[in-house]
């Protein structure tokens, strides 16, 4: 099976859906192809400012769960979980970035979808955002 290039894929970010102070939205890939193809791991997520340049570091990867190849048929979604603490609950600075950069797990290109959330934070010490490997489904 071959794997999915961003040129096949497409990003959304899924609404927020919070919890005991956390933002957690769903980061989803959908196959806009005419074949199948899988994916593996994490989506490389950068969050930008309308030049494109990072505001904030990398967020970490939930390497406490585990990747597993997600096969998407054409039109089929992949999901990755993009957590992180309400920055106001652990005082740090912020920034409110413009977008997102998603890449696809071994690509470089990445995708940009406009950020729908709110602030987060640009310390790296606190509020770190967190994703996790791509699971199937859209994440509703």
């Amino acid at each position: 099976m071959r794997r999915c290039h961003t040129s096949e894929v497409r990003a959304s970010l899924g609404p927020n859906r919070p919890g005991a102070g956390q933002s957690n939205f769903a980061v989803v890939l959908t196959n806009g192809s005419r074949r199948t193809c899988t994916l593996y791991g994490f989506p490389g997520v950068a969050f930008v400012n309308g030049a494109g340049e990072a505001v904030t570091p990398n967020p970490e990867r939930a390497t406490d769960q585990p990747e597993r190849a997600v096969t998407l048929d054409p039109g089929d979604s992949a999901w990755s979980t993009l957590s992180y603490t309400n920055p106001a609950i652990t005082g740090v600075t912020t920034v409110t970035p413009a977008a997102l950069l998603v890449t696809p797990p071994d690509e470089t290109d990445p995708i940009t979808v406009r950020w729908t959330g709110d602030k987060v934070s640009n310390t790296g010490k606190a509020s770190v955002p967190r994703v996790s490997p791509l699971m199937p489904g859209n994440g509703a």
